[in-house]
């Protein structure tokens, strides 16, 4: 005689299983994980192998096996929201990239203030006040031209060649040659932010 620890149910019965109750099992499965189909169908596939490991279930005098399926897939589905709300929520290698605290200990903002600010110095006083206003008193041309008492075209003209000279002045910063004088991403507005 053959215990039940050593049986299983066979691949033909468990497939008529499946056809017959599949599909409204993993219906309920569905409601019970909110539309989730991965745990709905693991629940499925769990639940299936359950009946595989319990082939006595399947000899009892049941008209339908259907309330057993349902009963099994409900313990498994509050079993496995249990343990997903006790372990901490998984994490891919990915998602730790954009929230890894990064080290900055503020030295290169340090370094890149000294190096503009002795730039700056080495600009003429005009080139160096037209860009102070525009820059970081953040004027517009007509203010600074208010404020330097010259017209707004004499300011485009000294901001052209002041950012000229400080991309000539600070050559790890800037843009590489070729790139239009005054370009939003030139050291001008590095040295702004």
């Amino acid at each position: 005689m053959t215990t039940t620890l050593c049986r299983r149910t066979d691949a033909r019965t468990l497939a008529r299983l499946h056809s017959e109750h599949g599909k409204a099992l993993y219906g309920f499965l569905l409601g019970l994980t909110f539309g989730d189909r991965h745990r709905a169908e693991d629940l499925l596939q769990e639940t299936f192998f359950r009946a595989w490991k319990h082939p006595e279930v399947l000899e009892s005098d049941h008209a339908s096996l259907r309330p057993w399926l349902y009963t099994v897939g409900r313990r498994l589905a509050i079993d496995a929201r249990r343990a997903r709300l006790v372990r901490p929520a998984e994490v891919g290698p990915d998602a730790l990239d954009g929230h890894a605290p990064l080290a900055d200990d503020g030295t290169e903002q340090a370094v890149t203030v000294l190096d503009v600010r002795d730039a700056l110095r080495s600009l003429s006083p005009r080139h160096r006040a037209v860009l102070v206003q525009i820059y970081f008193r953040g004027a517009s041309v007509c203010e600074a031209a208010r404020a330097l008492g010259v017209p707004a075209g004499t300011v485009k003209s000294r901001t052209y060649y002041a950012l000229r000279a400080l991309r000539e002045a600070m050559p790890g910063y800037g843009p590489g040659p070729g790139t239009a004088p005054g370009a939003a991403s030139g050291p001008g507005r590095r040295a702004a932010a």
